[in-house]
């Protein structure tokens, strides 16, 4: 968990809801798998939280091969 009260990373990160949106306190669930240079290699909208860390895993395994 990250604090970002002044929604700097938020903005940077583009995880920041629309003002009108009833939940726009809340960041969006996203996630994103960057590489070693730090480069975003893939960004995830998190719907299921159950399954996101199995399919995050399988992505970062065929990125290895």
């Amino acid at each position: 968990m990250l604090s970002d009260p002044g929604k700097q990373v938020g903005t940077v990160y583009e995880v920041l809801r629309d003002p009108a949106d009833k939940f726009a306190d809340y960041p969006q669930r996203i996630s994103y798998l960057i590489d070693p240079a730090g480069i975003i290699v893939k960004s995830y909208e998190v719907v299921d939280p159950s399954g996101h860390g199995a399919e995050v895993l399988a992505d970062l395994a065929a990125a290895q091969r």
